[in-house]
């Protein structure tokens, strides 16, 4: 049984990935990038998620190792907190409080008592760079207080600030200025480039600046698309700059390679230049990369890029431009206007990705499966251009269709709207476009739904118009003279009083369909399409549709614009109850009674789940989200949980997921989401975190398969060591962490030394008062038959013979001495 106060609702997916720079780590094969409240891990060589940093409450805005150790990391907040902590083994040092927010921190190494923080003083847009002292203390909550001014009129990105030269100067850009701050000297140099007073230098603007790593040479780059390099800028009338020209548009990020040879550069035309030596003529492309680059990041090695890109994703380069690894979010979309939607296959979320597309999302691994093209045109990026609008979609029949639904208007009298029906081929384990149906209505689509009742073999789909009808398509099989094609046809058109049709549903069983006009709910037969009865309450348009299911399937719920819920009994077809609730979203749970129901307050947004048969609710949870909900969906677990309060029980067989303004999803959960990683990743981080050096690869073949032979030939001699898993003793020094442990010298021969085991042999044993010179006229001799007997070893292994291993006298010498080691201590553990 699942404790109650286990319950709790985390982030699942959907937070920015491209909010600031991935970092690499300075050894092995990870990277880290900020993902809303946590800090996530990722291979590089198998873009699996292998470690989730969590223990964050608000969002986090920038993250580094710590200089002197890298197994350490900072975290900092926007909301004035620095962390200090030991990332692999969770454990947190420190606590800094700063007292104001912080936009963007810098660490060095030569500065390792110091951070740099962004900090905005009276006015908004006003912001400084100020460094503070972080005190040395054993509390873990640490204040502090010395803050020193160093530039001020600064960009609040961490973009437009560079440190150059090993920390001998910081360069900040924001408007029209660059700024250089030498901390030797502690002297400002400031220059300025023309203004947008003059036409021909309208687009000036510094967008980012980089710092080469050993020269005195700084890269900004601008709004019009160029990039200068500065020199010399530490005098400020002899100071020079080159422009480098390729980008048509703003350059988002620059950054220099580890030795300085050649500088990054990304923008929006999504394609990523390496210019080498500085030059214009030498330059590298690595173009369709599908978004715009928002930050690019080099590995300490100097064998990677990172490039984060506008659509949620990023992506992994080798130094010869080549993409090795996608690391692919929740793409974010203007507007979900086709809602959240579950693929009865593949269980993956399913919404608006990139324009014109269908993204198919997995809540298991956060990650994206892939992209299904509706409009199927090549996207044009313009701002001026009017693009086709993917605005309805939904599945039916088991996953076997979809319908899609998509718009182009110019202006208020010309709308072309096309719906299309995609069939699932088993073949090609994809869906491909059956049927295509120009204007299927002669005004906006508002609502589309198919008929899932297993007792209509023929799939029916209905949709609903602001021009006042609704239609109901049927397959058919006479789109050819051969019958063997089938295709989607209208069958039958409703209305009511020329009222637009706003919402459709169809029951549990698939007998009656529900559509609204405006303020009245019509109830239709769906053998005869004749209309059975009406609902009206004149409440306000009605916003959300739904009927009850399983035991509750007499009940239809109705959720208006004017802030009221109502409950219809359809047997004795009066109102049951009403509850005035402001609901945003209202999803029924497809494998229970069970209705959630988001409501939006001046607070937040809060959740109620409740059964139709009764207006309590079984569930309810405040502020789910200070932002507001505009979608949900239930989907059924994998394995079922076991709350045995009724509270919880909606939890048991499905789980909730929402969708709030700014596409974060987030759901209700028993497990962080660190828990939910699967063994192999685990496994992974520990198989990665060793380094290969290049003797690696050159001898690390020949020795793993002489090892194996030597296994095979020492199998028989092999004795079986007793169980230490159940040893506390034992277990507690294996997993605690090493540095509050003793240190290695004092511990390691004990250790091993409780290890050992005695082994009976021929030889006779040699008294323990030899007389220290005979041992000293036989340590030349002992090193002449440890070379012998090693030799005769490795012969004896490759011959598969058995092996009996006679001691040498320096190995007997050794033995004495640990059996004169104490070993009483391990009886206090």
């Amino acid at each position: 049984m699942v404790e109650e106060e286990s319950v709790l609702f985390f982030f699942c997916g959907g937070s920015e990935l491209n909010f600031r720079r991935a970092v690499f780590f300075f050894f092995f094969n990870f990277f880290f990038f900020v993902s809303g409240d946590f800090v996530k891990v990722h291979s590089t060589a198998t873009e699996e998620c292998v470690h989730i940093l969590q223990g964050h409450r608000n969002l986090v805005t920038v993250f580094f190792f710590y200089p002197n150790n890298h197994l350490q990391l900072y975290s900092f907040f926007f909301f004035c907190t620095i962390k200090l902590w030991d990332y692999i083994d969770g454990i947190i040092f420190h606590f800094f409080f700063l007292g104001h927010k912080l936009h963007a921190v810098f660490t060095l190494a030569c500065f390792f008592f110091f951070v740099f923080v962004i900090i905005n003083k009276e006015k908004p847009d006003v912001f400084q760079l100020v460094s503070v002292k972080l005190p040395k203390s054993s509390s873990q909550e640490i204040e502090a207080k010395e803050l020193s001014f160093v530039l001020d009129y600064i960009n609040q990105s961490p973009k437009c600030i560079a440190f150059g030269n090993e920390g001998e100067y910081v360069a900040a850009v924001r408007d029209f200025y660059l700024s250089v701050y030498f901390f030797k000297k502690k002297t400002t140099s400031r220059f300025a480039l023309s203004s947008s007073k003059n036409k021909k230098h309208a687009k000036n603007n510094f967008t980012c600046v980089a710092c080469h790593p050993k020269e005195d040479c700084i890269a900004t780059g601008h709004k019009d698309g160029k990039i200068r390099l500065w020199r010399n800028f530490d005098d400020g009338k002899k100071y020079t700059y080159t422009c480098l020209h390729w980008h048509h548009d703003m350059v988002m990020d620059l950054a220099f390679s580890v030795t300085g040879t050649s500088l990054l550069s990304g923008g929006r035309e999504s394609v990523l230049v390496e210019w080498r030596d500085a030059t214009e003529k030498n330059k590298e492309f690595l173009p369709r990369l599908g978004a715009t680059i928002e930050h690019i990041s080099v590995s300490p090695a100097g064998d990677l890029f990172c490039t984060s890109h506008s659509d949620n994703k990023i992506i992994i380069i080798h130094r010869n431009l080549e993409a090795s690894a996608v690391i692919q979010g929740l793409v974010k979309d203007s507007s979900i206007s086709t809602g959240l939607m579950i693929d009865p296959r593949t269980k993956a979320l399913v919404l608006n990705g990139k324009p014109g597309h269908l993204q198919f999302y997995s809540l298991q691994h956060d990650k994206q499966l892939y992209n299904l093209d509706i409009i199927q045109q090549e996207y044009i990026n313009d701002y001026g251009l009017i693009q086709i609008e993917l605005t309805k979609a939904a599945f039916g029949c088991y996953g076997n269709w979809l319908a899609t639904v998509e718009k182009r208007q110019e202006k208020e009298t010309e709308l072309d709207l096309q719906m299309k029906l995609w069939m699932y081929n088993k073949k090609t384990q994809g869906f491909v476009l059956n049927t295509k149906i120009n204007m299927p209505h002669e005004d906006h689509i508002t609502a589309v739904c198919f008929c899932n009742a297993e007792k209509f073999e023929n799939p029916t789909l209905v949709t609903a118009s602001k021009d006042g009808h609704f239609k109901v398509w049927i397959l058919t099989d006479d789109s050819d003279i051969y019958k063997k094609a089938v295709g989607w046809t209208c069958d039958f058109v409703g209305s009511y009083h020329k009222y637009q049709a706003t919402n459709c549903c169809f029951s549990e069983d698939g007998s009656l369909l529900a559509v609204s006009f405006e303020e009245i709910v019509t109830i239709w037969d769906s053998e005869t399409w004749e209309l059975k009865c009406t609902f009206c309450q004149r409440a306000g348009n009605i916003r959300h549709l739904c009927f009850g299911r399983l035991t509750c399937s007499k009940y239809l719920l109705g959720a208006t614009e004017n802030g009221i819920l109502c409950c219809w009994n359809l047997l004795s077809c009066a109102l049951e109850w009403s509850a005035k609730l402001n609901i945003r979203v209202m999803e029924p749970d497809p494998h229970s009674e069970n209705i959630a129901a988001i409501s939006q307050s001046s607070v937040g947004s809060d959740l109620f789940v409740f059964k139709p048969r009764e207006p309590r609710p079984l569930y309810i949870q405040k502020n789910i989200s200070r932002e507001e909900v505009q979608w949900g969906v239930f989907v059924l677990r994998d394995v079922p949980e076991s709350f045995t309060s009724e509270a919880y029980q909606w939890l048991n067989r499905s789980q909730f997921y929402f969708l709030t303004k700014s596409q974060s999803l987030l759901t209700f959960s028993t497990k962080s989401p660190e828990e939910k990683l699967t063994p192999t990743s685990k496994q992974l981080l520990a198989e990665e975190s060793l380094p290969t050096t290049p003797f690696y690869f050159i001898l690390g073949k020949h020795r793993e398969q002489q090892d194996e032979k030597i296994n095979e030939a020492l199998e028989s001699e092999r004795v079986q060591l007793p169980l230490t898993e159940n040893i506390p003793a034992i277990s507690e020094l294996l997993h605690t962490p090493a540095h509050v442990l003793p240190s290695a010298s004092f511990l390691c021969s004990k250790f091993v030394n409780s290890l050992l085991l005695s082994k009976e042999t021929k030889s006779e044993e040699i008294p323990e008062d030899v007389d220290m010179e005979e041992e000293k006229e036989s340590d030349d001799s002992d090193e002449e038959n440890d070379f012998t007997e090693k030799t005769q070893d490795t012969n004896d292994t490759d011959l598969g013979e058995d092996i009996i291993h006679q001691l040498s006298k320096s190995e007997e010498k050794e033995l004495r001495k640990f059996r004169k080691v104490d070993y009483s201590w391990l009886t206090v553990l």
